[in-house]
């Protein structure tokens, strides 16, 4: 997260691993699908692990977790608690990823954007709107 790995190419490999500051991973067409798969993975982990501590700060729970690949949201939460995050996150400064996970966990008290709801975020992210906007300008930079 807001760090650039090396990549390494590696015939005969079909996973991404990661090795300190360096990813391997298949040589040719195979690489960018392991990659998202990689970064998939990663999310899952990451973003599991951010939620479950925001939900305890902010006393609430959500239903379930999913890690998509969203062409048009960084993540959404359901009237029933079904959160969902864009894997792409993943390549984005960590900051970011926090104000997107509070963002979604303030929606289980407040399904809306209301000035009630953004009161929450500023009180669990206060500078949010920083990250909100950096995501503006540069979320569409957020590509393998």
């Amino acid at each position: 997260m807001g760090r650039s790995l090396a990549l390494v190419r590696q015939a005969g490999r079909t996973h991404v691993h990661r090795r300190g500051e360096l990813l391997l991973v298949p040589a040719g067409a195979a690489a960018l699908p392991a990659l998202e798969r990689f970064y998939r993975r990663c999310a899952r982990v990451e973003i599991a692990a951010r939620l479950d501590r925001a939900c305890r700060v902010a006393g609430s729970s959500y239903s379930s977790l999913a890690i998509r690949n969203q062409r048009t949201r960084w993540a959404s939460c359901s009237a029933k608690g079904a959160m969902s995050f864009n894997w792409r996150l993943l390549l984005g400064p960590e900051p970011v990823l926090d104000y997107v996970v509070w963002h979604e966990v303030c929606h289980l008290h407040f399904l809306d954007h209301s000035p009630r709801f953004w009161a929450l975020v500023a009180r669990f992210c206060p500078d949010h709107r920083e990250h909100a906007r950096w995501l503006r300008r540069h979320g569409a930079t957020l590509v393998l």
